[in-house]
């Protein structure tokens, strides 16, 4: 990808010192022209061909922040070890446990059954 850009970038700059030797050309067209051609284009395209980097980099940071909070809340801190006689902390995570809903406190409230 890099390679691409800086070859166009060495295009549009060997155009732009062709502009502004030239006998009709100026200063002012050699930077438009090197502007305009060369860095707008180039800057777009690196960040067009970037994008699945930085995605791929985003996913990663998240899925690093998931696995130390899951680490925290198990309590296995990922920078200090387990403490030595302790018992793990219950699971953050929905339905960790496994047992059935409980039933309703108040006895004004009937619990939703399925009818026969």
């Amino acid at each position: 990808m890099y390679l691409v850009v800086i070859t166009w970038l060495y295009v549009t700059l060997m155009m732009a010192v062709a502009e502004a030797t030239s006998s009709t050309g100026s200063l002012m067209g050699a930077v438009v022209t090197f502007v305009l051609y060369g860095l707008l284009p180039a800057g777009i395209v690196a960040y067009i061909l970037g994008t699945p980097a930085r995605k791929r980099a985003i996913k990663a940071r998240e899925q690093a922040q998931q696995a130390a909070y899951d680490a925290e809340q198990a309590g296995n801190p990922p920078d200090a070890g387990a403490t030595p006689g302790a018992a793990p902390a219950a699971s953050a995570a929905p339905d960790a446990g496994g047992h059935a809903a409980a039933a309703t406190k108040s006895p004004l409230v009937a619990p939703v059954r399925k009818e026969p």
